[in-house]
């Protein structure tokens, strides 16, 4: 997983300024001036926070909701974070702009 999280701390969203990133939960918290936008699970994905009105894109591009399954008593539990597909990784701007707005969605959560 570190090596991952290089890649995209690095390679993926390394040109967007006030990207920092801490452990959690297994994975990573990925956050744009401060403000949590993104995941990387323990599995490798690079997920980014979604609503109702931005999840269909990454629908279209085979992205997937998170579930998380780690409670020991509880169902597992849809999460408001989807896959980055791979040809958004890849395209710098592109992710840069699904960056922002993941942050933006999460501030307007957060409010």
């Amino acid at each position: 997983m570190e090596s991952f999280h290089e890649y995209v701390i690095g390679d993926v969203l390394g040109h967007i300024s006030g990207i920092t990133s801490r452990k959690m939960f297994g994975g990573y918290g990925i956050y744009l001036d401060g403000v949590i936008f993104a995941i990387i699970t323990d599995d490798d994905e690079l997920r980014f926070k979604a609503n109702e009105e931005t999840k269909d894109k990454y629908e279209a591009l085979g992205g997937e909701q998170f579930i998380y399954t780690g409670h020991k008593n509880k169902k597992p539990t849809p999460m408001p974070y989807w896959r980055v597909p791979e040809e958004i990784m890849e395209d710098r701007e592109k992710i840069e702009q699904w960056a922002r707005e993941a942050a933006t969605l999460s501030k307007k959560i957060a409010r």
